[in-house]
């Protein structure tokens, strides 16, 4: 199972973080300081991923909401030692971003490899050449692509012709419906304007003027 997906820069600063395993915000950011401190000083020339037993994940299984597994005697101990052993960090770094999976031994490390090159070059499709920007302004699209790809923390599809043409035909759709459900806000406002001195009632602000101008104005804008 693949626990999480994160990506962050060269500073820490993370930019997609995707919990499939459910976590409190607070321990969330504390694994995200942690994966990054593990990676961060690790040289270029090594292995792409790394055992991290101080990585806790609870297991789909497991039914206590202790973290630490204390309170549970002998089971409680044994269940720990499994969640720890389970972690597992794979990463790539591509310029200025690091692409990690948080996965447990039942996950190939070398398929997740490969499971991250589909990611990145359906990014890059999307957004033609992706960069960091890209993941800041357009964050929807990129847990769009990753959902296409992953879903409750497993691999749905890893052909990268397949997943563009998904993520293209539902920009399209989302596209068609916001230009039928929203017009231009001009348009909205359509046979009711009259400026001052103008005939009309002085417009749809002014007195005696109709409200539908303002109501169409509300719709367009999504208010």
């Amino acid at each position: 199972m693949i626990h999480a997906v994160l990506i962050f820069n060269t500073a820490g600063k993370p930019r997609l973080s995707k919990f499939y395993t459910p976590l409190s915000p607070l321990v969330q950011q504390s694994l995200i300081s942690q994966i990054f401190s593990l990676i961060s000083d690790r040289p270029a020339g090594v292995c792409n991923f790394l055992d991290a037993p101080d990585l806790v994940f609870p297991t789909p299984g497991s039914s206590g909401s202790d973290p630490s597994g204390k309170g549970k005697g002998k089971q409680g101990d044994l269940d720990l030692g499994r969640r720890e052993d389970e972690a597992r960090v794979i990463y790539r770094h591509y310029a200025t971003l690091y692409f990690v999976f948080v996965v447990d031994e039942a996950e190939s490390e070398l398929g997740i490899l490969d499971l991250i090159q589909v990611f990145v070059e359906s990014l890059d499709r999307s957004f033609e050449n992706v960069c960091e920007l890209d993941l800041i302004f357009h964050f929807d699209e990129v847990h769009h692509v990753l959902s296409e790809i992953i879903q409750g923390g497993l691999v749905l599809e890893t052909n990268i012709n397949e997943i563009s043409q998904c993520v293209q035909a539902s920009s399209r759709n989302r596209k068609a419906s916001a230009a039928s459900a929203s017009p231009l806000i001009p348009s909205a406002f359509g046979g009711q304007k009259g400026g001052r001195g103008g005939g009309g009632g002085g417009g749809a602000f002014g007195r005696g003027g109709s409200a539908d101008g303002p109501r169409k104005w509300l719709a367009a804008i999504g208010v």
